[in-house]
Formats: C-alpha cells, sequence, structure tokens
C-alpha cells in the first residue's frame, strides 16, 4: 500500500505519553491487512478504516483511499500545526473577524467573543471539543500568521506526514475544494496523539474555563460520544457535503485501535457504526495475538 499508518506508536505512549517537547514528525509506514476484513460487518459509512496500531494491522477497509471531504477533522491537524508553532502559554487576542467567520460559514462555535484573550492551551479545548470554527481562525490568523500562510503549513505538514491523499483550504473543514481519505485521517490521527497535549485534550469529556478580566467564563463540551464508550479521542465532524465523520480511538487488551468514519448518514449511524466495528473485533477475538 502507497501508504499505511504508523506502527512505532504503542497504545501506552499513545495515552499516556509523556509531557515534554513538542512532538516530532511521524513517518508513515506500510501496515499489513487482517485476512479476517473480508468477513467484517456491514458498514454504511462511505469510507471507513480501522487499524490496529499496536501492530499495524488494518481491520476494516472500505474506500479507504477515496479522496472525500471530511469536515472538521480538518481542526486535527489544525491543533497538530499549532502544537508545533505556539507556546501553551502564548496569549491570543479574539477578533471581530474570528467571531464573523464561524457565524457567516455556519460553523460550529465555540462561542467566543471580540476582545477577549485566551492562551492557546485554552484555544485547543475551544478548537477540538465543540469545535470551534471561531477558535479555529484566531489560531489560524496568529500562527500563520495569516490563514492563507497557515493553510500552507497544513499542507507542508501533510507531506511530511505522508498523507499523500489529502489537501487542505482552510483550518476548519468548512466547505471548500479540500479534501484527504479515512486512510490518511488515520495516520494524522496517530500522529496526533502522540503529542500529550493533543491526546489530552482529545479524551476531554469538558473543559471549564473560569472567568478573568480577560475572558469570559466558558464551558466546552466535547461532542464525541463515543467517549462514553471509553474511547480515548480524537474528532467529530460534519457538514452537508462531508456528510457526518468521526476520527476515534480506543484501547482494548492492550492494544490501540484508530478507526475513522467519513460520509455517514447521520450522527448516530456514525457511533453505531464505530461500535459495530469494535464489538466485531472483540467477537472475532481480532485483539487476541
Amino acid at each position: 500500500m502507497r501508504n499505511g499508518v504508523l506502527i512505532a506508536l504503542t497504545a501506552a505512549a499513545l495515552v499516556t505519553a509523556g509531557a515534554a517537547a513538542p512532538p516530532a514528525d511521524a513517518r508513515p509506514v506500510s501496515a499489513s491487512v487482517s485476512t479476517a476484513q473480508a468477513a467484517g460487518p456491514s458498514v454504511t459509512a462511505t469510507e471507513a478504516y480501522l487499524v490496529d496500531v499496536t501492530t499495524g494491522t488494518i481491520q476494516f477497509a472500505k474506500r479507504e483511499t477515496r479522496r472525500v471531504p471530511v469536515a472538521s477533522l480538518t481542526k486535527v491537524m489544525t491543533a497538530y500545526v499549532v502544537r508545533r508553532r505556539a507556546r501553551l502559554d502564548d496569549v491570543v487576542t479574539i477578533t471581530k473577524a474570528d467571531v464573523k467567520h464561524a457565524l457567516a460559514g455556519g460553523a460550529s462555535a465555540a462561542g467566543l467573543r471580540a476582545g477577549e484573550r485566551l492562551t492557546v492551551r485554552d484555544l485547543l479545548y475551544a478548537l477540538m471539543l465543540p469545535s470551534g470554527a471561531d477558535a479555529a481562525h484566531a489560531l489560524a490568523e496568529r500562527y500563520g500568521p495569516g490563514t492563507a500562510k497557515f493553510v500552507g503549513q497544513m499542507n507542508d505538514t501533510a507531506k511530511r506526514l505522508g498523507l499523500r491523499d489529502t489537501r487542505y483550504a482552510n483550518p476548519d473543514g468548512l466547505p471548500s475544494k479540500g479534501y484527504s481519505t479515512a486512510r490518511d485521517q488515520a495516520t494524522l490521527a496517530v500522529a496526533a496523539l502522540r503529542d500529550p497535549v493533543i491526546a489530552s485534550v482529545a479524551r476531554s469529556p469538558k473543559r471549564a474555563v473560569t472567568k478573568s478580566r480577560l475572558h469570559r467564563a466558558h464551558v466546552w463540551r466535547n461532542t464525541n460520544e463515543l467517549l462514553k464508550d471509553g474511547a480515548v479521542g480524537l474528532k467529530t465532524g460534519y457538514t452537508r457535503q462531508a456528510g457526518y465523520c468521526l476520527s476515534f480511538a480506543v484501547t482494548r487488551d492492550d492494544r490501540t485501535y484508530v478507526g475513522v468514519l467519513l460520509g455517514e448518514r447521520s450522527d448516530k449511524a456514525r457511533y453505531t457504526t464505530a461500535r459495530k466495528l469494535l464489538d466485531w473485533i472483540d467477537e472475532e477475538g481480532l485483539a487476541l495475538p
């Protein structure tokens, strides 16, 4: 296969990586294909991919190399780039343009207001949990500097990660000419979860920010309902163009599985499909050596 998933990452490192330096570039490697996937469950998502990260074995694949929009899964790359450019204690001022961008696009927002000043750490929660397009715009404008330059960094990073079928056009996943694949998004998910900050943010059900002289109080809740099933991340997404999308990571029997569902028909269906795939792994004993 041209591009696989990183297998150098153990389940323990994925979930509990030490809080040290910013993440190093990860390199994709070929993954082997499980012979059991041919008998896999029926999946309604138009594209799907599930890999055992610990062994590098692909457990399920459906149109995994088809180039399609991925909606707010785009924000995983935004967070990944920010982590490589910014310090967590940097303070970013929210502008009218940030707020207007989310409102004009009809996008999900973190409820930010012009004039508020929040740390990069807090804005990563605003970006990933409620999927705030306002936070995405603010971070891109600061660390491009400017959205166009930031998107250029996203695409440069995609190349470094070996995401050969991915092109970003904005930092938030709003309808555009951008595209990716289920396989590329799985590779990105593994790389992103190597970063201890992104991993911590992605598995947090809620983030409460106390009011200060710099900003209002905020409470952001994670849109990823799979956390209730023991998932440790990662991101949801939806646009009419992309359908319902989900990137997720789950650890079972000392192995970590990363999955991506694209083009699902409803919010409920993406979680039903993810649970079906995970239940199938258990039933078929695919987690056994």
